[in-house]
This record gives C-alpha cells, structure tokens and sequence, in this order.
C-alpha cells in the first residue's frame, strides 16, 4: 500500500484508554504530532472498544489496521476490566488455604467504618465462602522461623474440596509469610502439581506486609480477578500481533506506570487502577509544557471524576486503597473517584430531594440526549438544556445530541416530581455535581495537608473543562488550566509514562545508626531484584532507574508514613520522616523513636518521554463562530440567568490571545466553559489557562 497523504510521520506511539463511555486514543508521530480519535466504549466487550477505535484512525488515515500497527512502535493500554470486574461481582470462583485458626479473618476485617455513627450499612460479601477458606496447619513464627511444619495432609483435603466445588482460581496467606514465604510456596507447588490449578496467588508475593487481613483481602482480589483479567490481556495482544503489531503490548499499572502483559499475569490486582493513573503521565508533561510544577487535575469522563495532586514534582502516592468496598495494598498513585461524570444521572428520590450520581448512564444507553433508549436524565443532558453544549455531533462526531430528548428527559425524572421547570431542574443538577466535585478536590487537597490556593486546577476529561473553571473559582486556586488534548487526557499521560515496579521488603527496626549497615543490604537487595525484572523486560542499564523509599513511624504508632527519595541516613530519614509527619498531622515528636517499618526500591524503566509543543504566536483576536443563548453562573454558584454568549472555535485561539468571559470554546472532544469575570488566556503550549478576577 502507497502512504496516504494523510499518514503521519513513522514510527508512532499508540495508547488506548478503555473508559465507561467512550474508547480513547491518541497517536504520536515521530514529528511529535498528535492525532486524537474517540469510539463508544463496548462494556461487555472492552477489546471491541480498543479494536473499534483503530479502525476508526485507520480510516481517518486512509490505512488499514495492519499498516496503523506494522509502523507502531510502542502500544500502550488503560483498562477498567480489573475495577469492573470486583464492582460487578463477576470474577473467578475463589479457595483459599490458610492457617489453622486464622479462617475468619477476611469477615472479620478490621472493624473500622467510614462513618462510626452509621452501623447499618453491610459489607459487601466476602469474595471466597467460608467452606472455601481451608485451614492448614503448620506455623511460622515473626521472624521466619518454622514453629511446625506444613501439614501435607490438610493441603490434600483442601485440593480435593476445591477440584469438588469447582474453584478455578486460589489465594494462599499464612501466618507470618511477608518473613518467610516457604511453606506458601510449597501449597503452590502441591496445588499446581496434585491439583491441576493454573491460577495460584501467593500472599507473600502479592503483598509483602506486615497485618493478616490487608494481605489476605489483596491476594483474595488478585486471584478473584486473576483469570479473567489476563486472558483478556493475552487475547488482546495476541489479536494485535496477528493484525501486525510487533512490540510488546504494555498495560499500565495503579503506580501510573507500564508493565508488559508476560509480566503483569503475576498480579493482576495492581491494574485496579489502570485507567486513571495515566493521570500523572499526563500532569508530568502539562508541567513541563506550562512551568506550573504544583497542579490538582479533575479528570471528568462519562461515568466518573478522578482527582490527583502534584506537588513538588511528584504525584501522591500511597498503598491503601478500597475497591468496591474490599481493602488492598497495591502500589497506587493516590486518586479519589466520585461519581460525577457527563453520564451521571439525576433524578428525585422518594423524600423529594434531588440526587446526582454515583450511577452512571455509561455508553450504553447513555445520556437521554443520546438518543440511544435512554430515558433517565444525565449531567450531560443539564448541560445541553442550559446551552453549555450544542444540539448535534459531540466527541469528535462519535454521538449527536437531541435537545428534545434532553428536556424530556430532565421533565419527567426531575421537573415534575419536584414541581419545578426543566430549566430549574438542569440548574440544580449542575449545581450539585459541582458541588461534589469540589468536596473531591478539597478530599485529596485541605484534607492531605495542601493549601489549594498554591496549586493550579487542571480541567482533564471530556467533560472537566466544563466544570473547571467554576469549581477552581470556588477552591480559591490559582486558575484553571485547560489542555488542548484534555478529552483524551489519560490516554495521552500514558505515552508519557516509564515502565515501572515496587520491590518491598518489612523491616521493621528502630532508625538509629545500628541498623544503617542492614538498611543499605536490603537496598542492595531490592534493587537487584527490580534491576533483574527490568532486564527480562529488555531494559539496558543505562536505561534504569532506582528510586529507594522507607515507611517510618514513631514507636507506639499505628499508621506508616512514606518518605520518598530515601536516602541510607539516619539523620536524612529522620528529617524527610518529620517534614511529612508535620505535613500530615501538624505536630512532631522530636525526642520520640523513630523505627522504620518497610524498605521498598521503586524500579524504573525508562521510556521516551513526550516532548512538549509550542504553538504559533497569534495574530489578530479570533472571532466568536456564533452567539447562543447561555446560562451563568456567578463566582460563588449563584445563577445568574441567560445571556448572549460568544462560541469560539478552538482552532482559532492561538498563544498569546487572551478573551474575557463569558465564553464558550468549543473544541474537538470538549467544550470549555469561562464564566463572567473569568479571562481565558492561550499559553506558549497552547494550552488555555483561565484567571480569575483578573482586574
């Protein structure tokens, strides 16, 4: 086949991010142009989804697949599957061998409730049945030791229960296995060989720690989820390798960082995460791009709103997270997720209030103004009644929009049970979901420690730039910025992100010179485990990169606190540990013992990073394409009524313009909203930065 004129310049870098409504990808040539395709999501079928959409950049390229993969040279993926597969309660049939005596421990959990002062609500079912938790003997003591060896007899009865019952996937967690995980390993050996399980999860692998209940609730996930999200992993690769794909396909893990698919079968629990996190790749390049270092970004897509903070030049991390309700401890950039997204939907409850999420209308049916069957009003359908959207094609011209349906919808569900207009209803509506995005980003900001009004709020998503500027008005930060690739934000974060691994080990040991020697072995240690996994992932050392981090307390303590860039000094550690203690909680001890409670290596494989574009200095001020009527909010979310509102096209605001609002930019996959006494302005990136109160 001839190269069409349209082909972008070979080789290219490819990443797809499968979201609840719509299928993302963006394209980078060796040129550094992007190119920014959005498809329907197919829930039932995520690989569709990813297929769906390269068909439709092949197209727009004059090629076919084949040619579009042949000439990649890095193929990157974000995926819902694991998170979708523990919300929808569709995972593996899950044993699990534990030590005698400890059977109960996963219902028994921690005892800790979001709210104390409400019981009622349940938890949700344990993933593995109690007739399914086989208890072993044998014991490890706190350091390693064998108190009593395993008992091989019991390991049998459990292999014959589990083959009787049909369990297809098994969680191993003994007692005291993050010290010495022998007689874990010796179950796997047996179930593999006596029983014939393939998917076996061992809990000193899986998470390495220190609590029975964390660990075991982390490796009971990883094999729940296991089977089904790594024969989809496999399918796809394989599927893009038949149709010409040669490099490896690369999925990115809850640390914000890539792993192939060989590598990431070990465990699968640490994709729980995967789409999201492309969020710090994406922050790590409008940083550069923009020189703004500290940036809270609110990633609004169909289904959901997802909040992260960089600070300092890092992203925040953290190894707690709750999925569905079940506790894990996986390597995770630290992201709070409401359900605020275009697909919300709205309604009236039973007592006469209005409600807005956490459902979502996701792609199927999706918004009423879909016109797709769905007949329950969303944030999406609000918008399009109070003018902020148009009627017809939307996302790049994946869906069109009815402005009939939208009403209709808005008046049935929400106007007439409550006794107002439907234009009354699409107001509270929006004003609602704005409400609950700023109480997201007041969660991962006042409530970590952060002042707001140092950071600058990054409007990511399909649908953040709508709501960016009216929540960072309200935050007190500093502006808003609003990329120009904003619709696919996490799709473009992954291509600016490495390959990456934790390697952890529990040390637990008072921070005092004496241990300082044992410190540095364990680093050494852990460093020659990451450097040997990244050299299996075809990394020269030049190429690697380690990052060496410690979890400290004061003695009595409870909770850990994680100090990055972990130098072997005591007096370093001990700083660096004070610093973030005081950050935290607002208090120090300064004569108080300090011990260290793990010792972790961060493992780094380094990729090409994006590089970042300056645009065209502008020329005259653009010219409005249209004037529609548009509701207004004032600085503190009063309404203030419709008024005559200038439409730009994003295409014609070039760096250097500055427009004051209120105004409308309509790009390819968003529309940016700039509110009265908001004066939108275009960086040297290109990207647009809204301020307030300028005068």
């Amino acid at each position: 086949m001839t190269d069409s004129p349209a082909l972008p310049a070979p080789p290219w870098r490819i990443a797809v991010d499968v979201g609840g409504t719509f299928t993302d990808m963006v394209l980078v040539d060796a040129g550094g142009r992007f190119h920014v395709f959005k498809t329907p999501s197919v829930p039932a079928d995520p690989s569709r989804g990813v297929l769906d959409v390269l068909e439709h950049a092949a197209r727009a390229f004059g090629a076919d697949v084949g040619r579009l993969l042949s000439d990649c040279a890095l193929f990157l993926h974000g995926s819902t599957v694991a998170t979708n597969t523990v919300l929808e309660g569709r995972g593996a049939r899950v044993g699990m061998l534990v030590t005698r005596g400890f059977r109960d421990f996963l219902e028994a959990r921690r005892g800790f409730r979001a709210n104390p002062f409400d019981h009622r609500p349940p938890y949700p079912p344990v993933l593995v049945p109690r007739y399914l938790r086989r208890p072993v003997g044998g014991r490890m003591d706190a350091r390693g030791a064998e108190v009593e060896p395993l008992d091989e007899a019991d390991l049998d009865a459990a292999i014959e229960t589990f083959r009787a019952e049909g369990v297809e996937s098994v969680a191993v967690c003994l007692l005291h296995s993050f010290e010495n995980g022998a007689h874990e390993r010796r179950c796997a050996e047996g179930l593999h060989a006596r029983g014939g399980f393939e998917w076996v999860s061992l809990s000193h692998e899986v998470a390495p720690i220190i609590g029975e209940y964390e660990r075991g609730s982390t490796t009971v996930v990883n094999a729940y989820v296991g089977p089904k999200v790594v024969r989809y992993l496999q399918a796809l690769d394989e599927r893009l390798r038949t149709l010409g794909l040669g490099p490896d396909l690369l999925v990115l893990q809850s640390n914000g960082r890539a792993i192939s698919t060989r590598q990431v079968a070990h465990c699968p629990v640490n994709l729980v995460l995967s789409g999201p996190a492309g969020g710090v790749g994406a922050l790590d390049y409008f940083a550069a791009a923009t020189g703004f270092d500290d940036l809270i970004t609110m990633e609004i897509g169909g289904t959901s709103c997802d909040v992260m903070l960089r600070a300092g030049g890092r992203v925040a991390v953290t190894d707690r997270l709750e999925v569905g309700g079940y506790d894990l401890v996986s390597a995770s950039v630290d992201i709070h997720t409401v359900g605020a997204g275009g697909g919300t939907i709205a309604g009236a409850d039973a007592a006469g209030l209005l409600f807005a999420g956490p459902r979502g209308a996701g792609a199927v049916p999706g918004p009423a103004a879909y016109g797709r069957g769905g007949e329950e009003p969303t944030v999406t359908d609000a918008q399009l009644v109070l003018g902020r959207l148009a009627p017809g094609p939307y996302a790049g011209g994946a869906v069109s929009l009815d402005l009939e349906r939208a009403r209709a919808a808005l008046r049935t569900r929400v106007a007439e049970p409550l006794g107002i207009g439907v234009r009354e209803a699409a107001i509270g509506v929006i004003r609602l979901v704005e409400q609950n995005l700023l109480q997201a980003v007041e969660r991962i900001s006042i409530e970590r420690g952060r002042d707001p009004a140092r950071f600058v709020l990054v409007a990511g998503g399909g649908a953040g730039p709508m709501h960016g500027a009216a929540v960072g008005r309200r935050l007190g930060a500093r502006g808003v910025l609003v990329p120009r690739l904003a619709g696919v934000f996490c799709a473009l974060g992954m291509l600016n992100a490495d390959v990456g691994q934790d390697f952890t080990r529990v040390f637990i040991a008072p921070l005092d010179e004496d241990t300082m020697d044992e410190v540095r072995s364990v680093y050494a240690g852990l460093e020659g485990d990451a450097r040997a996994w990244l050299r299996e992932g075809g990394f020269e050392t030049g190429a690697m990169r380690f990052e060496p981090e410690a979890d400290l307390r004061y003695a009595g303590q409870q909770w850990d606190v994680r100090v990055t860039d972990a130098k072997a000094d005591v007096g370093k550690l001990r700083a660096a540990f004070e610093r973030e203690h005081d950050r935290l909680f607002g208090h120090v001890q300064p004569d108080s013992t300090v011990e260290l409670t793990r010792l972790r290596v961060v493992g780094i494989g380094t990729l090409p990073p994006l590089v970042p574009a300056r645009a065209e200095p502008g020329g005259p001020m653009p010219v409005p394409v249209s004037t529609r009527e548009v509701y207004a909010f004032g600085p503190r979310g009063e309404p203030l009524g419709f008024a005559p509102t200038p439409v730009y096209r994003g295409a014609d605001l070039l760096a250097g313009h500055r427009l004051d609002g209120p105004l409308l930019v309509e790009e390819r996959t968003t529309t940016v909203v700039a509110g009265p006494g908001d004066r939108l302005e275009v960086l040297a990136s290109g990207d647009l930065f809204i301020r307030f109160d300028h005068s």
